[in-house]
């Protein structure tokens, strides 16, 4: 995504618009000339890197957009690595506690450098050179660091990417946001509430699979205090919606004026043939590694239970429940089994609240000891599920257990 200082958007009454670029031959040269550059520096500093940004930006007025999509460049497709020899933190306390010993000057500091090349070459068994230490001295400092990698996008995708980025921006200063997903496949649904539990978004979900559901989100200006991290979250939320047929979305938010400096009220909506393209892939095959080793052991166990990953959804008051397994006998019995992993207070609180209100007789609670129920405030003993306890990893036995 892009940093609030790289967004562009406009005021149409008190519609926002974001900044979108066409995918025309003009935009599509910026798009492959920066993918190029990134491509030519492979193996060089970021701090030349970004020297060469520069100079392409030159003192054109669509600096802002070259500096958009060299920012996505950057985060989303290259890697960037420390490399040095040697450990730059231990090179810097050896040598700043050689230095301290005499008066600075650039003789001394030769002699200090031979000084620890010789202590270093005699504890580690092999030459270490005066120039290894200079190289490696600061090479773990951003504008050091070297560019290892870079996935090398398309023009079009890195243009999709930046009109995805421009639009995210706009939720980071939401303060209300309702969310009608029109009547989908099941399975998009499920998509959907499984983001909206990943990102753990504080939303009020009402309706059911056939004519579809409404969710009424929180935004980070409606909190206490205004959560960036929060902002983030719901902006991220976006390519998990853009995977959903058929949705119309609208935000209330506060929108600092970049002229009078105060804040305003504005609105943005937003429907599902907006033409926007996900970077995400279509699903997730599991929310969490503790899920997908559950999964690993269970298919080694011997048992006659098949586990199942699609689920149905369980409508509760106020939002739905998305079990995370169900478990299927051959005799016909079933029981759906939640993990309730590593999370905070107030998301256990609300995931016990909605197992009482599911009143499921036939639900497995698999519950992990690192989780501070008490100062949550929920008494487990208030449920009808039946409860696992797991330290750090969910085994079958201790499942199969509850179930016989």
């Amino acid at each position: 995504m892009l940093p609030s200082d790289l967004l562009m958007h406009r005021f149409s009454g008190e519609e926002l618009v974001p900044k979108r670029l066409k995918l025309d031959q003009s935009n599509l040269a910026i798009a492959q000339d920066l993918i190029t550059l990134f491509q030519e520096a492979k193996g060089i500093t970021k701090g030349e890197l970004n020297r060469q940004l520069l100079e392409l930006e030159g003192e054109e007025t669509d600096y802002r957009i070259k500096r958009g999509l060299a920012h996505l460049l950057n985060s989303a497709f290259s890697t960037f690595e420390t490399i040095s020899p040697l450990e730059p933190p231990m090179l810097r306390e050896r040598i700043f506690a050689l230095s301290s010993q005499a008066a600075p000057s650039a003789q001394a500091t030769q002699v200090t450098l031979d000084r620890l090349a010789d202590s270093l070459t005699q504890e580690l068994g092999h030459e270490v050179l005066t120039e290894q230490i200079r190289s490696g001295l600061y090479a773990d400092l951003p504008d050091n660091q070297i560019l290892t990698e870079f996935e090398v996008p398309t023009s079009e995708a890195l243009l999709h990417r930046y009109n995805l980025s421009q639009v995210q921006g706009v939720f980071y200063r939401a303060s209300h946001l309702i969310l009608n997903a029109h009547r989908n496949d099941p399975g998009q649904y499920k998509l959907l509430f499984r983001y909206v539990k990943l990102f753990q978004l504080m939303t009020y979900i009402e309706g059911d699979a056939d004519h579809g559901f409404t969710l009424t989100v929180d935004g980070p200006t409606s909190l206490f205090k205004p959560s960036t991290r929060y902002g983030l979250a719901i902006a991220k939320l976006l390519p998990a919606l853009l995977h959903v047929s058929k949705w119309s979305l609208a935000a209330e938010l506060q929108v600092n004026d970049t002229y009078s400096g105060k804040t305003r009220t504005g609105r943005f909506a937003l429907e599902s043939d907006c033409g926007l393209v996900s970077h995400y892939p279509p699903g997730k095959t599991y929310d969490s590694m503790l899920e997908a080793g559950f999964v690993e052991r269970w298919q080694k166990a011997k048992t006659e239970w098949q586990l199942e990953r699609e689920v149905d959804l369980i409508p509760i008051p106020g939002s739905v429940m998305i079990p995370d397994f169900r478990l299927v006998h051959p005799d016909g019995r079933t029981f759906l089994l939640e993990i309730v992993g590593y999370w905070r207070p107030e998301y256990l609180k609300k995931k016990f609240s909605q197992v009482q209100q599911a009143g499921r007789d036939d639900l497995i609670l698999a519950i992990s000891e690192r989780l501070n129920l008490e100062k949550a405030g929920v008494n487990f003993n208030d449920t009808s599920a039946r409860i696992v306890w797991f330290k750090d990893q969910l085994l079958p036995k201790a499942v199969l257990e509850v179930l016989d």
